[in-house]
């Protein structure tokens, strides 16, 4: 899609003039329209990013343009967005930001402890609808940077430097207590041994911002990663984050003890696919010798394709998505814990409306499958359900209809 509209004139991202088009539009405060079903076309809003021009949906309008559209996006009810949007996370479109109210501090005061608490099943802090978790943080910058999203001409494009390039960008749209969150966001660049010396030096400088000071509260950042590995250290342990090799992240016993019983099922999965990704989100400081310590962690595990998925059945239904070439969005949990219902994928190629797609895992109790079944009744999409906790083998999948090519990574 990508087409839009101002007065009577028509333009593409495609077209030469795309750039200072939306420059005119930005400074003028005007909204263009979205044509991706047709006349009179749906409201939207322009947002500078580092001097690049955006174009975006207005708030809780996603699921109102066409599911091939770039700008689609499922009822939020279906995922854990339903639960924070409107109250942990708030669109601005007169400023072309969003702000998110977190349940984690950056902040460390001194003597004060850390850590992700034990017993009930918590995201890292607490599950609160009015706020996101690290997990719920995560999930958020995932689905703004367009990492949920999956059509055939993604295929090979996705390394950590897309990754990368696309989580920084969302996070200079998102704002958390008046700083943009990525001024206080972490993320290594691609290590190369030519030029380790360079990206160290340029990691130096990025860290100062946390720097111990002489006295008082003590600033945290935010890390997004990717884990090589977790090993035990002489003293606690360490966290290995892939592209920085040559700086561990020292984890403390107590707090490695409760992440690997929390997030037991993500390093099972991550030990089990070797082609999975595991991500960390973490808080952390630096110590007066400036070694990384984290404060709180969570962690999330991704497909080849840096698709997050929770079981081996999601795994298998984006797998065979993806062999098939289909185009789909793949729902997150946000705060949501696992004993509620969510749509795991929306097919965005299926006419007349998208398909909702619920897989009821093996060992759930009855009240996760009559939830799916309100969520199926509730929604104007069309129902899939893989009845994995009955052994039920995996349905046939709903036709495709004819397929457009995204212009999205």
């Amino acid at each position: 899609m990508g087409r839009y509209r101002l007065d009577e004139r028509a333009v593409s991202r495609d077209d030469p003039g795309f750039e200072g088009f939306l420059a005119t539009l930005y400074e003028s405060k005007r909204r263009p329209l979205c044509l991706c079903r047709g006349e009179p076309g749906i409201a939207m809003y322009i947002s500078n990013v580092g001097g690049h021009f955006i174009v975006k949906r207005m708030p809780e309008t996603g699921a109102h343009h066409d599911p091939t559209c770039d700008s689609y996006e499922p009822p939020a009810e279906l995922s854990g967005l339903g639960q924070v949007a409107g109250s942990a996370i708030h669109e601005n479109p007169e400023e072309g930001l969003t702000d998110l109210r977190l349940a984690f501090s950056l902040t460390r005061l001194p003597g004060r402890g850390s850590g992700i608490p034990s017993g009930a099943e918590h995201d890292s802090v607490r599950t609160d609808g009015s706020k996101l978790t690290l997990r719920a943080t995560l999930h958020h910058l995932w689905d703004r940077a367009g990492f949920t999203r999956w059509s055939p001409a993604m295929a090979g494009k996705r390394n950590w430097h897309i990754v990368r390039k696309y989580v920084l960008q969302a996070a200079q749209q998102q704002r958390a207590k008046g700083q943009l969150l990525s001024d206080q966001l972490f993320m290594p660049e691609v290590f190369s041994a030519e030029r380790k010396g360079e990206l160290a030096q340029r990691r130096q400088a990025a860290l100062t911002v946390v720097a111990p000071p002489a006295k008082g509260a003590r600033r945290l950042m935010l890390l997004v990663g990717e884990v090589k590995e977790i090993r035990q250290a002489r003293y606690g342990h360490k966290v290995v984050v892939k592209h920085v090799p040559d700086f561990p992240f020292t984890i403390a016993d107590d707090l490695h003890e409760r992440l690997t019983k929390r997030f037991a099922d993500e390093l099972a999965l991550w030990n089990a696919n070797e082609d999975s990704h595991l991500l960390i989100v973490g808080t952390f400081g630096l110590g007066v010798t400036g070694i990384a310590a984290l404060e709180e962690v969570a962690l999330m595990v991704t497909t080849g394709q840096w698709i997050p998925y929770e079981n081996l059945s999601e795994k298998a239904l984006i797998d065979v998505l993806i062999q098939q070439h289909r185009r789909f969005l793949k729902g997150l949990r946000y705060n949501l814990p696992s004993n509620k219902a969510l749509a795991s994928v929306i097919l965005s190629d299926t006419k007349p409306q998208a398909t909702a797609m619920y897989i009821v895992a093996a060992g759930v109790e009855e009240a996760y499958v009559n939830q799916v079944d309100a969520l199926a009744r509730e929604s104007d999409l069309a129902r899939w359900t893989w009845r994995v906790d009955a052994g039920q083998a995996m349905p046939e999948l709903p036709p495709a209809a004819n397929q457009t090519k995204s212009t999205t990574h």
